[in-house]
């Protein structure tokens, strides 16, 4: 960094200085870690000479939050595959079901925000179209931060709510499901080929919030790439040339992610493994009723406090499903 040429290309040098800054959380984490043991075992020593029934329990809740922060910092020790470090894009899209479904999109929405903010991560929304009456029928978000992939991509799948329908008069209830798609958002220098002959590009208006100019002006762009009828859209901007530039990088991470799940599902033919269907696949239930129970199929982990997990805690969830891919 203190190169006079470090600057010549901002964007090798933004990611040497992410990746810098991410090295340098892990040691002052380490160091943290490091004095809060040796407090403790000299807390642990005192109390041997001389009981303390509250310095016992101050020992006792100090040293429940360091387990919990040595496991988080294991955790992110453990996130080493080739893009875990990467931002992260998160689409949500409502199956069918209208409204009740689309307003099933809105919490999920919330809930990954919230679980952006108690990471540290900032979020930007790069596509929305509202629901109709309540809710969204598609959203897309940029999730940046140190190891934001590497986390969330523990939550692509099939998300299912069951509960007592609030735009339902008779009071029934109803089924939700909502598909959360993960890709890493990717450096310009990475070698995706996409050729413009395979591109179909349209422009429309913004909806949502987004201030004059973006809602009167055809500056939101949709990519579709024929050959894997993959698509793209960006609104974000305010010029139509950055919105294009965005969608260009979210297309090129989708077509990254496609290749790599295909290199895994031909690995797995090769070791005659069973693999669950990433797209498909009805990763974590949500009942709100006739009980209260967030619930994850792949890992039987379970949180009885559903709101909690609605206000962004999934770390628990997150945190196994990564474990039991080691």
């Amino acid at each position: 960094m203190s190169n006079p040429t470090f600057w010549d290309d901002q964007n090798a040098a933004q990611t040497v200085i992410s990746e810098a800054n991410g090295l340098k959380d892990q040691v002052n984490q380490f160091e943290t870690l490091s004095n809060q043991y040796d407090d403790l075992e000299v807390a642990h020593e005192m109390l041997k000479e001389e009981a303390d029934p509250d310095m016992q329990k101050e020992l006792e809740r100090d040293l429940k939050a360091l387990s919990e922060a040595l496991n988080s910092f294991e955790l992110s020790l453990l996130l080493n595959q080739p893009y875990d470090q990467n931002n992260a894009i998160l689409e949500l899209h409502p199956g069918a079901g209208g409204t009740e479904s689309q307003d099933w999109a809105s919490m999920l929405l919330r809930m990954y925000t919230r679980y952006a903010e108690r990471k540290g991560y900032k979020v930007e929304t790069l596509d929305y179209l509202p629901g109709e009456e309540a809710g969204v029928k598609s959203v897309t978000l940029s999730i940046k931060g140190h190891n934001a992939y590497g986390y969330l991509k523990a939550e692509k799948g099939v998300h299912r709510l069951v509960r007592i329908s609030p735009f339902d008069s008779s009071g029934r209830r109803h089924t939700s499901f909502v598909s959360c798609d993960v890709v890493p958002e990717i450096n310009d220098d990475t070698e995706i080929d996409v050729r413009t002959e395979d591109l179909k590009v349209d422009t429309y208006r913004a909806s949502g919030a987004g201030g004059q100019h973006v809602n009167t002006t055809d500056s939101a762009v949709r990519i579709t790439h024929i050959p894997t009828n993959t698509v793209v859209s960006c609104q974000t901007e305010r010029s139509q040339i950055k919105n294009r530039d965005r969608a260009m990088k979210m297309l090129k991470a989708k077509l990254l992610q496609r290749k790599i799940e295909e290199q895994q599902a031909e690995l797995a033919e090769i070791r005659g493994e069973q693999k669950e269907i990433g797209w498909g696949s009805q990763i974590r239930s949500y009942v709100f009723h006739p009980y209260s129970l967030a619930k994850d199929h792949r890992t039987n982990t379970e949180m009885g406090n559903v709101q909690a997990v609605m206000d962004g805690d999934i770390e628990s969830f997150i945190d196994a499903y990564l474990r039991s891919k080691i």
